[in-house]
């Protein structure tokens, strides 16, 4: 039976230079390139996979672009809101999928970092009746730890990866706490922690804060702010890390 063919592939955290071999390998058999619109405002993520099918892709290929469904990030009901916002972007791929990938090619959506970590494109690809192969890449922790030349793990500790919106519920749950997109810069009061900080991660843009959080803090909100209103749109991760 003829099928259609999914590639999910992890192109790294900004860099071009963090696409792996497999991953250069997987762009070159991909005769369907499935992106994102995210708007105006990060047409520059998807400039980078353009960039990266133009350099690896073996033609004929073709780019299909869908537009992103709105998100509401304002909803008191958090996990509702996300539920309904993946519901409609896998209605979405399965427009394009089934419109645009003919039976027998092989399609592929580039994700930014590593798909496995923090992101939804499987959660939303699992809801399908598509079979896919995925590529991981370089992820923003991965990225992180090696900009500012430092371990996640240290012996004996357990490390916990959360989100600044849990890490503002909950506090903070170990010595040790990797945290993703924080837009209410959670860390702030955690002033016996180190923390290892980064926006843009492996880009042109690319900032990294570290130091003690009572040092560091009001730095780390200003900048975060400034470049967020500039740019329009911040990725950013960090490591709180209580020393010993």
């Amino acid at each position: 039976m003829v099928v259609k063919r999914l590639l999910i592939i992890g192109i790294g955290a900004g860099d071009p230079d963090h696409l792996t071999i497999q991953g250069a390998k997987a762009i070159a058999a991909a005769d369907v390139f499935f992106l994102i619109d995210k708007g105006e405002e990060k047409d520059e993520l998807v400039r980078l996979r353009r960039r990266l099918i133009e350099e690896h892709g073996r033609p004929p290929y073709r780019i299909v672009e869908g537009r992103d469904p709105e998100r509401d990030r304002t909803a008191a009901a958090y996990a509702e809101a996300v539920e309904n916002w993946r519901a409609r972007r896998a209605e979405l791929y399965r427009r394009m999928i089934e419109d645009e990938l003919p039976d027998g090619q092989t399609g592929a959506f580039l994700v930014w970092g590593d798909p496995g970590v923090y992101d939804s494109t499987l959660s939303i690809l699992g809801r399908l009746p598509y079979d896919y192969e995925v590529i991981p890449g370089i992820s923003a922790i991965s990225a992180l730890t090696a900009r500012h030349r430092t371990t996640l793990t240290r012996v004996g500790s357990p490390v916990h990866i959360t989100t600044g919106r849990r890490l503002a519920e909950q506090g903070p749950t170990a010595d040790d706490i990797l945290v993703m997109l924080d837009s209410r810069c959670a860390f702030a009061e955690l002033t016996d922690y180190h923390i290892y900080w980064g926006a843009y991660l492996g880009t042109p843009d690319e900032i990294l804060i570290e130091g003690p959080v009572a040092e560091v803090a009001d730095r780390i909100r200003e900048v975060r702010s400034e470049v967020r209103a500039r740019k329009g749109w911040i990725m950013d991760t960090y490591l709180l890390r209580r020393p010993r």
